[in-house]
């Protein structure tokens, strides 16, 4: 009963089940020619003729979902802190992140394209994925702090940045940790569609020219290598997520 309760063990049996489906789907040909088996594209992805343009176009993908991820959450932070700090700006700043969010990340990427210098979109499609999670987080954060430990420090004197700083910060922490871990897949989604418009590399790009080209190995081998980093950054976020619980939850 432990085991069949077990949230790893249930993530691995659900995994394991679907990698047998995918190669059983494949080998079978019940997909058609466009759903290849799963061992084919693990052999492509495993193929040392192929890690030099892999590695390339995952450098890049992770460059762009890295700088997006890091100017999303610095940006939805600060929003959130400005809110904080002038109350009146609040409905306008949920308006405005809702509005961004509500926009179809590939209805952005032609007007980024045409106003931004080259290679700048899939860094800010994924910032803009990666700035509303972190700031309703953040905006839901800096109000978790107990009334009572407010007015101790308005009885005590401290003006509205030294109760920031000392107080809603840390107490916004978790809450924090929570948003940027649910960012991570936003991050690499939105440099993935941007490379889909121009970049000179990337693993959107292979993903383009796998379908261009008909080389649907190649196509899969891009989605699941994707999958794969985004799966990986999220494991990363999580730990760091439960660290920032355990000291400031």
């Amino acid at each position: 009963m432990r085991i069949a309760n077990d949230p790893r063990i249930l993530g691995l049996l659900g995994t394991l089940l679907l990698c047998l489906t995918w190669e059983a789907v494949g080998a079978s040909g019940l997909g058609g020619f466009t759903w290849p088996p799963l061992s084919r594209v693990i052999a492509m992805l495993a193929d040392p003729d192929r890690w030099d343009l892999f590695g390339r176009a995952a450098g890049a993908t992770l460059s762009s979902a890295a700088a997006g991820y890091a100017l999303g959450a610095l940006a939805g932070v600060g929003l959130a802190v400005g809110t904080h700090l002038l109350p009146p700006l609040a409905p306008g700043a949920d308006r405005l992140a809702a509005g961004m969010n509500a926009v179809p990340t590939v209805a952005l990427a032609p007007v980024f394209l045409i106003l931004l210098p080259a290679g700048g979109t899939p860094a800010t499609l994924a910032g803009i994925g990666v700035m509303f999670p972190v700031y309703v987080a953040a905006a839901s954060g800096l109000r978790a702090a107990g009334p009572a430990h407010r007015d101790l420090l308005t009885v005590l004197g401290a003006r509205p940045l030294a109760r920031l700083w000392r107080l809603d910060l840390p107490a916004a922490l978790p809450s924090i940790a929570t948003g940027l871990r649910l960012a991570v897949p936003a991050a690499l989604i939105g440099a993935v569609i941007g490379e889909w418009f121009g970049a000179p590399r990337g693993l959107g790009v292979l993903i383009v020219n796998g379908m261009q080209n008909f080389q649907i190995v190649l196509l899969w081998s891009a989605v699941l290598l994707v999958a794969l980093l985004s799966l990986a950054a999220y494991l990363v976020a999580t730990a760091v997520e439960r660290a920032v619980h355990a000291r400031f939850g």
